[in-house]
């Protein structure tokens, strides 16, 4: 029994240090994304020799912005329908349902994870769904979105962590991307922790948000669900005290 206490008190007082699993899954995805962008410009540069047509590059630095605006959607679509529906109960994303209401309690704490520990899962379905058609796939435009898509979906944890770090502790790149609207910001973010919850939930640049929200978007979505299964959001009900922050940062030893 004496044992048992140890081990769960050390998994408690470890919960945001990088094991080597979580390290082996942050460098299987970073090995997709290179991988995909490394093939994309290879099959770039030769069609542009081949053709001598520079708008080649164009073409694909256009796809890969592409991806990046479309991760910013996608991020806010999986964000929306974790914090809306299911529990901890719920087969497969259920662990991911309990750690997004875990984040509303305690904000502060996705900012103490180190990296790969708050990466590796979006490094996992990166690496398992990405890896095999980045090896298949031969068209370079192709390769450009997925490599820049795959690369913010995985790192849009990271992203959402930064939108709660304090300016002091920042990079100051990351402040910049951040005032320059390249990355989600902190202010913009903060009012998705404020009631009714369902409001700003794009984690990678945020650029979707505005019209997600002005256009009712995610109401809309909701509705249809209701209508279709039955199911409610969670922020169609009165604020929760599992929704409501309950400890404040604490300093740092």
């Amino acid at each position: 029994m004496e044992k048992s206490s140890a081990v769960k008190k050390e998994d408690q007082d470890n919960w945001h240090i990088s094991t080597w699993v979580h390290r082996a899954w942050f460098a299987a995805g970073c090995a997709t994304v290179i991988f995909a962008t490394v093939k994309s410009i290879s099959l770039t540069s030769s069609l542009a020799a081949e053709t001598s047509s520079p708008r080649l590059w164009f073409k694909t630095l256009s796809s890969a912005f592409l991806g990046y605006v479309a991760a910013d959607l996608a991020t806010g679509i999986y964000h929306w329908a974790i914090d809306n529906y299911g529990s901890a109960k719920t087969p497969f994303f259920g662990a991911q349902i309990e750690a997004f209401q875990s984040h509303h309690q305690q904000p502060w704490a996705i900012t103490r994870r180190q990296l790969a520990n708050n990466l590796y899962i979006a490094a996992a379905a990166v690496t398992a769904v990405f890896l095999p058609l980045n090896v298949f796939m031969t068209d370079p435009f192709n390769l450009a979105f997925a490599a820049t898509f795959a690369g913010c979906i995985m790192f849009s944890q990271q992203f959402h962590a930064w939108a709660h770090m304090p300016k002091g502790k920042m990079p100051p790149a990351v402040a910049a991307l951040q005032n320059a609207g390249v990355l989600v910001g902190r202010g913009p973010h903060a009012t998705h922790h404020r009631a009714p919850y369902n409001n700003n939930y794009c984690i990678v640049s945020g650029v979707w948000n505005r019209f997600l929200d002005e256009t009712k978007f995610w109401l809309a979505a909701e509705m249809m669900l209701e209508k279709i299964s039955g199911a409610r959001p969670r922020s169609w009900g009165e604020t929760s005290p599992e929704w409501a922050q309950i400890a404040s940062e604490p300093e740092l030893e």
